[in-house]
């Protein structure tokens, strides 16, 4: 008679697995063939892929911000509209579109640099609330600038010298790879040493201080990130709208964007606001043409996921299956068992 006893090959940590190693392959191809797109699609087909990259670099950006620094931010527009801001500024002095608009994403990451000196020392609700503030101020400042003529706005004048085809291509071609490089960034930013401290100060913020955590050095890190990210965003939207109008740049509603696709997605995951955008950006073009029952749709869903679905879509995946497509942190790999066959009367 026998039985069967089980032996273990040991516990392994891993932080690349077979399916985060084919997983980042076939996504380094899909982004080379999103290169390719202006060559092949449609005019209209570019416009919305670019619209759907100003969506997932903003959901993002805020996800870094209050997903993995704790930072819930009600006040994210300010730095969408200063992008944009920015580009109008800097093309009216001559210098070409494109090059304007990355200057445009390093100046304002400089200004957000003093502006999170002063923020960050708020907490909690009030953070949220002095963000939302300072939003606010700074769309008064932008529309007492002459060059944005007030609440009637201006356009990107500069960026008619290129050809409609040229254009579309140059801005779709810059959405991609500033929301690669934004991207890259934070992938690399939350595998290191800010990342564990982010997750530390997130779970309990005495306590990461009490164990050596540079607290206020790491937040401000991570609000340089999200305001330089959300200011490219701002300045691709300007250039592919060309009109601006400060009233719209600086609207709340894009904070409300960024927070209804993180948290559909997943709050505090990477793949999680990438989905989020995705499905936002499908509702807003087969429904965005509804008018007020699309508004009411969107905030009645995202009541609805906060309640029943608090992880979200991609936390609720992660949460049942062992999925691991980026590999933020570490993967347990538990021991295998081994079924070996022995004969009961020699045990």
């Amino acid at each position: 008679m026998s039985t069967t006893v089980q032996d273990t090959e040991g516990i392994a940590v891993k932080r690349w697995t077979s399916q985060s190693i084919g997983f980042s392959l076939l996504l380094a191809i899909f982004v080379v063939a999103l290169a390719f797109a202006p060559l092949v699609l449609g005019a209209e087909a570019i416009d919305r892929l670019t619209v759907l990259f100003v969506y997932v670099l903003l959901a993002c950006m805020w996800n870094a911000l209050a997903g993995y620094g704790g930072l819930v931010s009600i006040g994210q527009q300010a730095f969408f509209g200063l992008g944009a801001y920015a580009l109008i500024r800097l093309s009216a002095t001559g210098m070409n579109v494109y090059v304007a608009l990355g200057v445009s994403v390093v100046l304002v990451g400089l200004v957000a640099i003093p502006l999170g000196q002063v923020m960050l020392r708020l907490r909690g609700g009030e953070f949220a609330i002095g963000m939302w503030v300072l939003a606010e101020l700074l769309r008064l400042l932008v529309t007492i600038d002459p060059i944005t003529q007030g609440a009637t706005g201006t356009s990107l004048i500069a960026i008619n010298t290129y050809a409609p085809d040229a254009r579309r291509a140059f801005t779709y071609w810059t959405a991609l790879v500033l929301l690669v490089f934004f991207l890259t960034i934070l992938f690399f930013m939350l595998r290191g040493r800010i990342g564990a401290s982010l997750q530390a100060i997130r779970d309990d913020e005495t306590a990461a201080a009490s164990i050596g955590v540079d607290v206020f050095r790491t937040k401000n890190v991570l609000f340089l990130l999200s305001g330089a990210g959300c200011a490219a965003a701002g300045a691709i939207w300007l250039a592919q709208s060309v009109t601006f109008q400060p009233a719209a740049y600086f609207s709340p509603q894009w904070t409300a964007y960024m927070l209804f696709m993180t948290i559909v997605g997943g709050l505090g995951t990477f793949e999680g606001p990438v989905i989020g955008a995705v499905l936002f950006f499908l509702a807003e073009t087969y429904f965005g043409s509804t008018g007020v029952a699309y508004l009411i749709g969107l905030g009645g869903l995202a009541v609805g996921f906060a309640l029943l679905f608090p992880k979200g879509i991609w936390g609720a995946i992660e949460s049942r299956f062992p999925v691991r497509l980026i590999p933020i942190g570490y993967h347990l790999q538990l021991p295998r068992l081994m079924p070996r066959t022995t004969n009961k009367r020699e045990a």
